[in-house]
């Protein structure tokens, strides 16, 4: 599998991602076509080599005709990303992204994402940067993005808005449940566009995956810093490491006043709303009340889903929530003929590098009843599955 890992010792920026993936190989041509191909007027698009600290790498350029760009809509800016000669893929990828940018800055702003009127977000080179990462994403045939935690910076600067402090309303906001840290320099560090884009686009935050290099990359930024040279370093190559690390968020409460159905209708809800696990635990809780302890785990973006979900189905008053690393083998499904019919399979691949063929609880349950089976007698013709049906 070719992965990658942002290295962001130095902030992200929508341009820097775009400068560090044509420095990692993205053909500058195949990504200046697509961008012509998207209703957009008044601008240019460049790049070049230049030094940082004597590192060099590539700048990715929007050149802008008019300096003031009007306000956008969200729907103006799905049309014009509609409009382009891009896959499917890539398309609902770059919309989930403003899709993102919207909610955000809706929630800030106190109105729905559909009126939120963008305007640094909404601007040419914005719309450029983001469909420009997005594809050189999908042209260098990146299937994993890992990235590093966050420097951010601090101070005030000027906005659409006016005068806003930084790490920016916006900023911030996208950067629930990926790791920070204060850089220290009194500039923007991590873009609103950089935000989104990283959290829209990587698995997971934190170390470097194991993986065998073979393209480094050096997107350029605009800044001169005092203690580190403005890149963002993008390394890609191919997975090496059968056990998966990825960042969960892990949310905890004590219940000692529910009844039984309602626990099993709010963990029917956490599963439908994306949870990786749910659990329930027998504690003792104060003045000697037996009560039931929640544990949900699930990626870092769903956070506020399943916090929703467990504040509105539950009696709780409070949610304890951390983030976590998990390791995990390497999945996947594989069709297999048995003797009922077609039937899905999980293929895990285990610290060895062997791969080994497991029962699905819902294709087995289905079987068996379809077939008036023993669910047992399924999930045993299931575990005799030898290698030969992964040829």
């Amino acid at each position: 599998m070719k992965i990658a890992y942002l290295d962001c010792f130095s902030g992200v920026s929508g341009d820097m991602l775009v400068g560090s993936l044509l420095d990692a190989g993205l053909p500058f041509e195949e990504l200046e076509r697509i961008i012509s191909g998207l209703n957009l007027n008044g601008y240019k698009i460049s790049a070049k080599k230049e030094g940082r600290n004597n590192i060099f790498g590539t700048r990715f350029y929007v050149s802008l005709k008019e300096k003031d760009q009007k306000a956008r809509y969200l729907k103006d800016i799905k049309e014009i990303i509609k409009s382009g000669d891009i896959p499917l893929a890539v398309v609902e990828k770059c919309i989930s992204v403003f899709e993102k940018l919207a909610k955000t800055e809706g929630e800030i702003h106190h109105v729905s994402p559909d009126q939120v009127h963008f305007h640094e977000l909404g601007a040419v080179d914005s719309i450029i940067d983001i469909v420009a990462s997005v594809v050189g994403i999908y042209l260098l045939g990146i299937e994993k993005l890992f990235v590093s935690r966050m420097p951010v910076g601090k101070g005030i600067i000027t906005s659409a808005h006016g005068k806003i402090p930084l790490p920016s309303p916006a900023t911030i906001a996208l950067l629930k449940g990926a790791p920070i840290y204060d850089s220290g320099q009194e500039v923007e560090m991590v873009t609103p566009t950089g935000a989104a884009l990283i959290t829209s686009l990587c698995s997971s935050f934190g170390p470097m995956p194991s993986m065998i290099v073979d393209r480094v990359g050096y997107g350029a930024g605009s800044r001169t810093l005092a203690d580190r040279p403005n890149f963002l370093r993008i390394l890609i190559g191919n997975d090496i490491d059968k056990q998966r690390s990825e960042t969960v968020v892990v949310l905890e409460s004590n219940l000692d006043d529910m009844s039984p159905e309602l626990l099993g209708y709010l963990m029917d809800r956490l599963f439908d709303a994306g949870a990786k696990d749910v659990a329930f635990s027998h504690i003792q809780m104060k003045k000697n009340r037996p009560g039931i302890q929640l544990q949900v785990i699930g990626q870092p973006e769903d956070k506020d889903r399943l916090s929703n979900i467990i504040f509105r189905e539950s009696t709780t008053l409070g949610i304890r929530f951390h983030y976590n690393q998990r390791s995990v083998l390497t999945r996947g499904e594989l069709m297999v003929e048995s003797p009922w019919g077609k039937m899905r399979v999980k293929k895990v691949i285990n610290q060895g590098g062997e791969t080994a063929l497991l029962p699905e609880y819902e294709e087995c349950s289905r079987i068996a009843k379809t077939n008036n089976l023993a669910l047992r007698d399924v999930y045993a013709w299931v575990a005799a599955l030898s290698s030969d049906h992964l040829k």
